[in-house]
C-alpha cells in the first residue's frame, strides 16, 4: 500500500513509520482491546480472526502486503472487533494511529485511500462468511491457499494443520484429508505444516468463486484509489 501513495500523501507519515518484525503467531490486537497502531505488511501476512465462546477460532480475513490493518480505527472508533495474528511471518511498517489521523485530517487523497482499503478487508470478510457457510472444504482451502500465495507473494507457505483449520472454518481433521486430496492431485506438496503449491492452475480450479471475487473487489477498490492518487 504504501508504494501507491503519492509522494505528498506519503511524506506526512514517512517520519512517523517504525518497522518491525512479524514473527509467527504473535497477536497484534485481541478483540475488544483498543488498538494503538497500525500496520503496513511488506512481507507475512496477518490473520483477523473471531473467537467463538466455545472456544473455536475462525478466520475472517487477511491482511498482507497490498494493504493495511487498522485502517478503519485511524478514522474512527478504535476498538478492536476481532483479534489480529501473524499468520505467515515478515516485517511491516507500524505507525502510531495519532499521526495517522492527523495524515487522514490533513489530506482527502490519503483519508480516500484508508477508506478504499478498509472497504476492501470489509469485501474480504463478509465473502469469507459466506464462503464458509456454502462451499466445500476442499474449495475453501484452495481458496485460503491462494490468498496466501499472493499476500504472502511465495509458492511456499509454512502453516499448522490448525492454522488451516481456523482460515476455513474446519476442524483439524477435516483440514488433514483435503489436503492430503490436492497433494494426491499434485496441486501441492505438504508435509509437515510445509506447503508447496505445485500446480496453481489446478488449485484454482479447485477453489470457489469467491478467490476470483475478493481479487475482483480489491482491484476496483484499490486501483480506483491509485487513479486518485496518480
Amino acid at each position: 500500500m504504501l508504494s501507491s501513495l503519492s509522494a505528498n500523501d506519503f511524506d506526512l507519515i514517512r517520519p512517523h513509520l517504525r518497522n518491525i518484525d512479524l514473527t509467527s503467531d504473535m497477536v497484534l490486537i485481541e478483540v475488544d482491546e483498543t488498538l494503538k497502531r497500525a500496520y503496513f505488511p511488506h512481507k507475512g501476512v496477518i490473520s483477523l480472526v473471531v473467537k467463538l465462546a466455545r472456544g473455536e477460532h475462525v478466520q475472517v480475513a487477511m491482511v498482507g502486503r497490498d494493504s493495511v490493518f487498522g485502517a478503519f480505527a485511524a478514522l474512527g472508533d478504535a476498538t478492536a472487533l476481532n483479534s489480529a495474528v501473524v499468520l505467515v511471518p515478515g516485517v511491516a511498517s507500524t505507525i502510531e494511529l495519532e499521526p495517522l489521523r492527523a495524515a487522514a485530517d490533513r489530506s482527502a487523497t490519503f483519508r480516500a485511500a484508508l477508506v478504499r482499503h478498509g472497504l476492501a478487508i470489509h469485501a474480504q470478510a463478509q465473502q469469507t462468511a459466506g464462503c464458509n457457510a456454502a462451499h466445500t472444504v476442499e474449495s475453501r482451502l484452495a481458496r485460503c491457499l491462494l490468498q496466501t500465495r499472493d499476500l504472502s507473494g511465495s509458492d511456499k507457505i509454512v502453516l499448522t494443520q490448525e492454522a488451516m483449520a481456523q482460515m476455513i472454518g474446519a476442524r483439524r481433521n477435516s483440514v488433514s484429508l483435503v489436503a492430503h486430496t490436492l497433494q494426491q492431485a499434485n496441486y501441492i506438496h505438504y508435509s509437515r505444516g510445509h506447503i508447496e503449491i505445485t500446480n496453481l492452475d489446478g488449485l484454482r480450479k479447485t477453489s470457489c468463486e469467491c478467490y476470483a471475487t475478493v481479487k475482483a473487489q480489491y482491484s476496483r477498490l484499490l486501483h480506483a484509489q491509485e487513479s486518485c492518487t496518480a
